[in-house]
């Protein structure tokens, strides 16, 4: 009974701080409009300077901040496209602010490259999109990948697939990522002979980014790239950000550990910025076998020339290895009370799909490994490029890559009609992935799936006088990519844009 009172006193305790700490914000709120036309601008992000705490307007124009400490604050207005606007607002303890804001539209500054990067425009593009700003993008990505905080937006299905890091896969419209143009400060990063997109080598890019912006159907993209499904646009925006430095520390289930560290200049002198990120990222995973080793860099230079032309420079990648859990399963292997759960599961498919000891970890790529040749160390293999990440168990199926990627983008405004979007990019990759040949032993402790036994393939491979008659063997895929994009727009009378 004692124990009860102190619990319940306690809680009334918390309810009376939290209802006292809310009771000393103040809620800001106000509408969002461009200059000249009044029209309300959607997507426009606004942020408490010197801060994490901001919000995005919405498709009305107008935002709100709710719970914003009294006192006075210095609100900061970013869009693509427009000037950057600050006010200082007076927060009073439980009253409503209203501060607007109209913007100014400004054909060169540090966020030109999402509209010359092929970005849609409220009222202006006819095409479906969504925007994520970086406030959302910290308060919902977490470490995950960078598809998984699109699930809020229409029409966008993303799901981490196996559980291996880096393996999400994306669909826009009921179309899968091989019909998603992918797009990182403009320029295209799906695979070059199946479209496919390898979140893998883009872990990290979710601490750099400023935004995203997702377009859904034949978009306003001019390259030939698989947009039918629909385009994502990345922006990595280094004059988007303000001036501060931070350190990330992430920790999570199954030894995962993100360890991330930014920094970023803000504009100086009105013409240079600079951001740059690294991150180093380790653990199990969730799922047996789906461990990860990777780490993730990312360097952003801007340079405002003169009013007409700006530079930005980008250099990023992530060298990175992880196990991956390839094969589906029958539901009841993971969870018999769950499939008994499914009104359309047959009950004879119990018997015939024993559960896991692991449940909903288990992974048929993945095995243990004992006995002698679990202390026999971690061998070099794959031609020595790297170890065995393991002594106690060997994946069947594991990636490992780095694509580093660096642009060089250009803008300029020709005339006041006339504006010229350029960028030369490289991308080179070498890594690949693993797999089995020949004739392995197998284990059947679940019927209906199996595991390498790779104590019992070892042995018969050393008994072989010939050599090993089952071996793991790479799928490796090293490449480079130059290419060069141009891109003009023309706007010969207001309301008529003409893009070459």
């Amino acid at each position: 009974m004692r124990n009860s009172s102190i619990k319940a006193l306690f809680v009334i305790l918390l309810l009376s701080l939290s209802l006292s700490l809310f009771a000393a914000g103040g809620n800001v709120t106000g509408k969002i409009t461009e200059a000249g036309t009044n029209d309300v601008l959607p997507g426009a992000n606004v942020t408490v300077q010197g801060t994490r705490i901001g919000a995005a307007s919405g498709t009305n124009g107008i935002y709100t901040i709710s719970n914003l400490p009294a006192g006075t604050h210095t609100l900061v207005v970013t869009f693509m496209g427009y000037k950057p606007q600050t006010k200082e607002v007076t927060v009073q303890a439980g009253a409503r602010t209203t501060v607007d804001f109209v913007l100014e539209s400004e054909v060169l500054t540090g966020q030109e490259i999402s509209i010359l990067a092929d970005r849609a425009q409220e009222r202006k593009t006819p095409v479906a999109f969504s925007n994520v700003q970086k406030v959302e993008m910290e308060a919902r990505l977490g470490s995950r990948d960078i598809p998984l905080v699109l699930n809020v937006t229409p029409s966008v299905y993303s799901t981490p697939q196996g559980g291996g890091a880096g393996d999400a896969r994306v669909n826009v419209r009921g179309f899968n990522q091989q019909n998603v143009a992918i797009m990182v400060n403009g320029v295209p990063v799906n695979d070059m002979e199946n479209g496919w997109v390898y979140w893998s080598n883009w872990d990290g890019l979710g601490d750099a980014t400023s935004s995203i912006q997702m377009q859904r159907g034949l978009s306003s993209v001019n390259l030939a790239t698989p947009s039918i499904g629909g385009t994502m646009n990345i922006i990595t925006d280094p004059a988007a950000l303000s001036a501060g430095s931070s350190l990330k520390q992430e920790f999570g289930n199954d030894g995962f550990l993100k360890t991330t560290f930014s920094v970023a200049s803000g504009i100086i002198n009105d013409k240079y910025s600079f951001s740059g990120s690294l991150v180093r990222k380790t653990g199990d995973g969730l799922v047996e076998g789906t461990w990860t080793d990777a780490w993730a860099y990312y360097i952003g230079l801007g340079y405002q020339i003169n009013n007409k032309n700006r530079l930005e420079f980008y250099a990023l990648g992530a060298p990175q290895r992880h196990g991956q859990a390839s094969y589906m399963q029958n539901i009841g292997t993971y969870s018999h009370d769950f499939a008994a759960e499914i009104s359309d599961y047959s009950p004879a498919a119990l018997e015939a799909f024993p559960e896991a000891a692991s449940g909903r970890k288990y992974n048929q790529t993945f095995n243990e490994i004992k006995g002698v040749y679990a202390s026999e160390g971690q061998e070099a293999w794959n031609g020595g490029i790297h170890r065995r990440y393991s002594r106690d168990f060997l994946n069947e199926r594991e990636n490992y890559f780095h694509k580093p990627l660096v642009n060089l983008n250009w803008y300029s405004q020709l005339s006041s009609k006339v504006n010229l979007f350029s960028t030369l990019y490289w991308s080179g990759g070498t890594g690949g992935g693993s797999g089995t040949l020949g004739s392995l032993k197998w284990d059947y402790t679940l019927p209906n799936s199996r595991r390498i036994d790779w104590d019992a393939t070892f042995a018969a491979n050393k008994e072989n006088a010939t050599g090993a008659r089952g071996i793991l063997r790479n799928s490796v895929n090293n490449q480079w990519t130059v290419g060069a994009i141009a891109k003009v727009n023309y706007k010969p009378v207001r309301g008529l844009d003409l893009n070459a």
